[in-house]
């Protein structure tokens, strides 16, 4: 039964119950029967066929209104009947509204929001891209959940019926993999990725999706191991179009990042090295390493880079990361050598440069905290 039928029934009943509760309404009777039968009639067609669990559904409604006494107004009224008309809504799989733009002839990438994970977004705020090649997809990170890569391919599959040959995660956080279990599922995908994801993951580990997103986006979703973990530049051919999988082999952005290069599209897939438009988050990384990521990927030929996070493609991605980095590195340098310490550094180095951008607030001062830790261990030849 219709939701809205539901809703229609229960609400026409009840504004002649409470309207007839007090002399003051009953003067709004005869309107109030005429606004009942109207929305009766609108209801009438979807009650044909009422079966027993919506039955129920109505049963139960009736009860929760019959409690709530006398003395409520309407609005109470109408909000405990929407609120029990939508009680099964939770149970519908949370729709991520997932629309793909193209960032490159053949790649198109889903573009997550610039903020922390939360019911409302639903983990939906890192960039999951796909390659079309000449037979499958290749797909660059899978999202938070199960739910999320399903959909993600639902939408692709309207730009090119395709299977998923292969996938390729950039780090592990989980914000970016979660999704890995819909491909092994529908196509026996192959998982490429660090080797932390099965290392510090397993079936029931409570990751932070787990503990944020609501249960109808996060149900369903499992924890499964990568296929192959590369320790070293490895060069793959899929359909015709060639991928350079390129680990780090030093902590960076996390402890095993990896980025991926296509030399002959000059596309290059920076995973959580590279964001704009928000800070990055260093509780894993390294300020140093991030810098020999970014000079790793600064000296690659390409003309598209996708960011773990954030909008920017063109030429300018990686201009944020750098600066952020680098003023991050010689801000805190200069703050050792004028004897600041550890309480006081929050104090002396802010990088106000990046106050308007997203989490800045919330990921800049603990930023400046583990790069102190990290800088004042620094060789003065480093």
């Amino acid at each position: 039964m219709n939701k809205k039928a539901i809703l229609s029934l229960v609400t026409a009943t009840l504004l002649v119950t409470t309207c007839g509760a007090s002399d003051e309404t009953k003067k709004s009777d005869a309107i109030l029967q005429a606004m009942v039968k109207d929305m009766q009639k609108v209801a009438e067609n979807s009650t044909q066929n009422i079966d027993v669990q919506d039955s129920k559904k109505v049963e139960k409604v009736e009860q929760k209104l019959s409690s709530i006494g006398e003395d409520k107004t309407i609005e109470a009224i109408i909000s405990v009947s929407t609120e029990s008309a939508g009680e099964s809504s939770a149970s519908k799989p949370f729709d991520y509204k997932l629309e793909p733009t193209q960032v490159a002839e053949n790649v198109w990438c889903f573009f997550g929001a610039i903020e922390k994970p939360t019911k409302e977004n639903a983990g939906n705020m890192a960039n999951n891209c796909y390659i079309k090649t000449e037979n499958s997809f290749v797909v660059m990170d899978t999202g938070p959940s199960f739910q999320f890569a399903k959909q993600a391919y639902a939408s692709m599959k309207k730009i090119a019926d395709l299977p998923v040959s292969h996938i390729i995660i950039s780090h592990e956080h989980d914000d970016h993999w979660l999704g890995n279990d819909f491909y092994k599922k529908a196509f026996n995908t192959k998982l490429i990725g660090p080797d932390s994801v099965n290392t510090e993951y397993k079936e029931g580990t409570p990751t932070r999706m787990f503990n944020v997103l609501p249960k109808n986006a996060i149900e369903g979703t499992h924890i499964i191991k990568l296929d192959e973990v590369p320790k070293e530049k490895t060069s793959i051919t899929v359909g015709g179009e060639k991928f350079d999988i390129i680990p780090m082999d030093t902590k960076a952005h996390t402890g095993d990042d990896i980025f991926v290069y296509m030399p002959e599209r000059k596309v290059l897939f920076a995973g959580d090295l590279v964001m704009n438009g928000r800070i990055t988050s260093g509780r894993h990384g390294s300020v140093m390493g991030q810098l020999k990521a970014l000079a790793m990927m600064q000296k690659l030929d390409w003309k598209i880079l996708v960011p773990g996070h954030g909008v920017i493609t063109d030429g300018t991605a990686m201009d944020e990361a750098s600066l952020y980095f680098k003023l991050t590195k010689e801000r805190i340098l200069k703050a050792l050598d004028e004897d600041i310490d550890a309480t006081e550094i929050n104090e002396a180095v802010k990088l106000i440069e990046f106050k308007d951008k997203a989490m800045y607030d919330i990921l800049n001062a603990q930023n400046i905290g583990f790069a102190y830790e990290e800088l004042e261990m620094l060789d003065e030849d480093e």
